[in-house]
C-alpha cells in the first residue's frame, strides 16, 4: 500500500490478510460453553479443596483440576483479546473482553488459596508432590521460590480479585495511542501526505525522501507531544504499581521482583545494558556516518537513523514469495519445522492486514494446545519476510514446548525466549548470502540484518531497556516520574550512545511513547539477552548441522523447565560470562564494517 493510501476499515479488509481465530473456537457458543465449565470446574475446586490441602496425593488432584481451569483461561483469553488487537475500534469487541477478564479474574481470586495454602505446608511434602508427578515438578518449584514473597492468602485473594484493574495503565496506553491519537495530514516536497502510527513506522522512517522523512517525523513528533503527560500519568501508574508490590512482597528492589521470576540474577541484567551501550556504540556511529555519507545529508539526525543503505535496491516481495523463501531459508530446522511453517500459511495463522484501530509491531501468541497467531502490517518489504520469519520463530518453539509440557511449564523467561525468534532472523539473512554473490546484493543483506534483526534488538530495545533502568532508580528510591523527565532520561539515553554522530532533533525525547513493552516488567533487555544467545547457537548449528539442530529442539521442547544459563548450556552456550556477548557485538562490528567496504567498491 502506498503512503499516500488511507488504511482500511477492519471491516474492509479481505479475509485472506487476516488470521483465523475459529481455530482457537470455532464459534461464540463453543467459547461460551468452555466459558461455563470452566466457571463451574472452578468453584468445585474451591469447594473441595480450600482448606484442605495436606497430602502430596490432595495437592496432585487438585492440580489437575486447575490445569484443565488455566488452559481454559488461556484459550478463551487470547480468543477475546485478539479480537481486540486488530481492532481497537470495536467496541463490541472490548465489551466482551472486559466482560471475560472480569470472569477470569474473579476465577483468579477464588483459586489464589491453592498457591497460599501450598506456600505454607512443609517444603517436604512439596517435595514428596514434585516427585510423584513430573507433570508439576516445575509448578511446585516455582511455588518454593515464591514462598518467601506470598502475602496473606486474604491478601493475595484480593489482589487477584482486582487483577484486571491492574492492566489499567496498559489498556489506557493503547487507547490513547490506537485509538484516540488521530494524525493530520502533514506537507513536504510540495505535496499533502496521510500519516498514521503504521504509516510512520513503517514506511515514513524508511522513506529516502530527506523532505518527506523529516517532515514526518517532526509531524508524528507534534501529535506524539499532544499525548505526552497522558501518556507519562499511564507510565508512572504502572510503574508506582510495580514499586508498591515489590515493597509488599519484601523484594529487594523493583528490579528483583521482575528478575526473580525469570530466574535471572541482576548482573545478567545489567551485563547486557552496560556492554552494549559501551561498546556496540562505536560501531553503529560508524554506521550512522556510513548512512550520511552515502545518503549525502548535511547532517545526521535522529530522523536519518532508518535509511537504507542503498535505497534504489530495496527489494520488493509478496506475501507468498515471502513464504517460499522462509521455508527455504529454515529448511535445515527440518521437515517437522517446515511442516509447521506450511501449516501456518494454510490455516491463516498470521494476520497480515493494515487497518486503522489495529495495534502497531509483531507479536506472536500461542494458546496451549492451538497453534500460533501472529499479528504484522504487512508492507511488500524484504523486512516483513524478516518479521513473519521472526514471529514463526516463536510459533516454532511454543509448538515444541506446548506438545512437551504441561501448561504449567511452558511460561519460559523473558531473558531467553526471544532467541528462537531472533535466530530464524539470522537463518534468513545467511540463506540470502547463499543465493547470489553479488556485492551490492551482499551489501543490502548485510545492511538489512543490521538494521532490521541487529539494530531492533540490540539499539531500539536496548535503549529502551537503558531507559527504563534509569525509571526505576528513580521510583525505587521513591520518587514519580513526569513527562518532562522521562523525556529528559530518554534524552541522556540516546546522547550517551549516539554522541555526536548524531543530532537528536526535537522529537527524539519523546521515543519513550512509542512502546508498549515498558508495561511489560524489564521485557526490554531480554530481546539483545535472546539474541545473544541466538547468534551463538546459529553459529554452532551451521558449523555442525543436524546434531546442533537436535539439541536447540531439546532447548526449545524444555520450555520452562530450566532457567536460562541451563536453556543455554542444554545448547552448548555459556552466558554465565561476558564471552559470547562480546562475541556478538563483535560480529555487528564485523558486518558494519564489510558494508563499509562494500560501500567504497561499488
Amino acid at each position: 500500500m502506498s503512503m499516500e493510501e488511507k488504511l482500511a476499515m477492519r471491516s474492509e479488509v479481505p479475509v485472506d490478510e487476516t488470521w483465523d481465530l475459529s481455530l482457537i473456537y470455532p464459534t461464540e457458543a463453543a467459547m461460551e460453553a468452555d466459558l461455563e465449565k470452566m466457571t463451574a470446574l472452578a468453584a468445585k475446586i474451591k469447594e473441595t479443596w480450600q482448606g484442605k490441602l495436606n497430602s502430596a496425593a490432595d495437592i496432585l488432584s487438585c492440580l489437575d483440576d486447575y490445569r484443565q481451569v488455566y488452559e481454559w483461561m488461556t484459550l478463551i483469553g487470547n480468543y477475546v483479546d485478539l479480537a481486540v488487537e486488530v481492532d481497537y475500534y470495536d467496541n463490541a469487541n472490548q465489551d466482551r473482553s472486559s466482560r471475560i477478564n472480569r470472569i477470569i479474574s474473579q476465577i483468579d481470586s477464588d483459586l489464589t488459596f491453592i498457591d497460599s495454602e501450598l506456600s505454607m505446608l512443609p517444603e517436604r511434602v512439596l517435595e514428596e508432590a514434585a516427585a510423584s508427578s513430573g507433570k508439576f515438578k516445575g509448578y511446585l518449584e516455582d511455588i518454593l521460590r515464591r514462598k518467601p514473597y506470598l502475602l496473606h492468602p486474604e491478601a493475595e485473594r484480593v489482589l487477584a480479585a482486582i487483577s484486571h484493574t491492574t492492566h489499567a495503565p496498559y489498556e489506557f496506553y493503547n487507547t490513547l495511542k490506537l485509538a484516540d491519537m488521530r494524525f493530520p495530514n502533514f506537507e513536504a516536497a510540495g505535496k499533502s501526505w496521510p500519516l498514521g502510527y503504521s504509516l510512520f513506522e513503517d514506511n515514513y522512517e524508511y522513506e529516502p525522501d530527506t523532505a518527506v522523512r523529516r517532515g514526518a517525523f517532526d509531524a508524528f513528533s507534534k501529535k506524539l507531544k499532544e499525548y505526552e503527560n497522558g501518556t507519562a500519568a499511564a507510565y508512572n501508574a504502572y510503574v508506582q504499581h510495580v514499586k508498591i508490590m515489590s515493597d509488599l512482597r519484601g523484594y529487594k528492589d523493583m528490579w528483583e521482583s521482575d528478575l526473580v521470576q525469570d530466574r535471572v540474577t541482576r548482573e545478567m541484567y545489567d551485563r547486557q545494558i552496560d556492554l552494549i551501550m559501551e561498546y556496540l556504540a562505536p560501531h553503529m556511529r560508524k554506521l550512522a556516518k556510513l548512512l550520511q555519507k552515502l545518503h549525502g545529508l548535511d547532517r545526521m539526525t535522529y530522523a536519518d537513523l532508518k535509511l537504507p543503505v542503498d535505497p534504489s535496491y530495496t527489494p520488493s516481495i509478496t506475501r507468498d514469495e515471502a513464504w517460499d523463501m522462509i521455508e527455504k531459508g529454515l529448511s535445515l530446522m527440518g521437515e517437522d519445522y517446515v511442516g509447521m511453517i506450511r501449516t501456518a500459511r494454510r490455516e491463516r495463522w498470521v494476520d497480515f492486514a493494515r487497518n486503522q484501530g489495529k495495534s502497531t509491531g509483531g507479536f506472536c501468541a500461542s494458546p496451549y494446545g492451538r497453534g500460533s497467531f501472529i499479528l504484522l502490517s504487512w508492507n511488500g518489504k524484504m523486512s516483513d519476510m524478516f518479521t513473519l520469519a521472526h514471529e514463526l520463530g516463536h510459533a516454532g518453539h511454543f509448538r515444541l514446548c506446548n506438545n512437551a509440557q504441561c501448561i504449567f511449564d511452558t511460561n519460559v523467561s523473558g531473558y531467553f525466549v526471544e532467541a528462537p525468534s531472533t535466530m530464524n532472523e539470522l537463518f534468513m539473512g545467511h540463506y540470502l548470502l547463499k543465493t547470489n554473490d553479488d556485492p551490492r546484493f551482499r551489501r543490502w543483506v548485510l545492511a538489512n540484518m543490521v538494521s532490521n534483526t541487529y539494530y531492533h534488538n540490540f539499539v531500539t530495545h536496548l535503549l529502551e531497556a537503558a531507559y527504563q533502568r534509569e525509571v526505576y532508580r528513580i521510583v525505587d528510591a521513591g520518587g514519580s516520574v513526569q513527562a518532562e523527565t522521562l523525556s529528559s532520561l530518554f534524552r541522556s539515553v540516546l546522547e550517551k550512545f549516539w554522541g555526536d554522530a548524531v543530532e537528536l532533533t526535537p522529537g527524539a525525547e519523546l521515543t519513550w511513547m512509542r512502546q508498549p513493552h515498558y508495561y511489560m516488567g524489564l521485557y526490554s533487555y531480554s530481546y539483545s539477552a535472546g539474541l545473544t544467545i541466538a547468534t551463538q547457537m546459529a553459529k554452532r548449528i551451521e558449523a555442525e548441522g543436524a546434531p546442533a539442530v537436535e539439541d536447540w529442539k531439546k532447548v526449545l521442547r524444555a520450555g520452562s523447565t530450566l532457567p536460562p544459563v541451563e536453556l543455554a548450556k542444554l545448547g552448548g552456550i555459556d552466558i554465565t560470562t561476558d564471552a559470547a556477548l562480546r562475541d556478538t557485538i563483535e560480529i555487528i562490528g564485523s558486518y558494519i564494517d564489510e558494508i563499509c567496504r562494500l560501500s567504497e567498491e561499488i
